[in-house]
């Protein structure tokens, strides 16, 4: 066996874990989406659930990650874009901390804040947003052992979503501002938005490194 069929063979098995990290991370984020109502609800117990569901994933990922990280030393050089692998992990990782983060921080707003102006509906549409936006992840890395020009097409997809992200971020940051007057409840939404909003900049990241492994293979 020469040593292209043995890289080819090594970048699948890296992709491979990969896709397992991005399937995590799509129900993580489907979780949070749930979040909003739940926390209208005051359904207490539904929420203590789900934040441990996303804690747990994030540990998963974290797993993952380091596996992804094992194997890639464990072909050493024969890898030509081993950097881009380990770096599309890590960041993966990074997102699933920012599901944990931001999940945590919603939990602590007060359900009233939430139903003010509505805001608990334009949350759940924004995660709603990055949910799509990962789902796309999730497509372009099962497409990438198979048709990696679809992988390009996907990612461009990805770009749209996120523009659509920054218009609603900078919308519903607008309203926070003029519709919450408690401090400390301001500043915990606003942590939130902006932390859905850093999320979809690092699903971005992970779609333009799905890129340059499909343009590898």
């Amino acid at each position: 066996m020469y040593s292209g069929e043995l890289e080819v063979q090594a970048k699948r098995k890296a992709i491979a874990v990969l896709q397992d990290e991005i399937n995590r991370i799509l129900n993580a984020s489907r979780s949070l989406a749930t979040l909003p109502e739940l926390m209208t609800k005051k359904n207490k117990s539904e929420i203590k659930h789900t934040i441990e569901q996303i804690v747990n994933i994030e540990d998963e990922v974290e797993s993952l990650r380091r596996k992804i990280t094992r194997d890639v030393a464990d072909v050493g050089g024969l890898i030509m874009n081993r950097e881009n692998l380990l770096n599309t992990a890590y960041t993966m990782d990074e997102i699933a901390g920012y599901i944990t983060g931001i999940s945590f921080k919603l939990s602590n707003i007060k359900p009233v804040t939430l139903k003010t102006a509505k805001l608990d509906e334009d949350i759940t549409e924004l995660i709603e947003l990055v949910v799509d936006q990962v789902y796309k992840l999730n497509e372009i890395i099962r497409s990438l052992n198979a048709d990696s020009s679809k992988s390009i097409d996907l990612a461009q997809e990805t770009q749209k979503i996120e523009r659509e992200i920054d218009t609603k971020y900078r919308q519903i940051t607008i309203k926070i501002l003029t519709e919450i007057t408690n401090t400390k409840e301001l500043l915990l939404i606003k942590d939130v938005v902006e932390g859905i909003e850093e999320m979809a900049d690092k699903c971005q990241e992970v779609s333009d490194s799905f890129i340059l492994l499909a343009l590898s293979i």
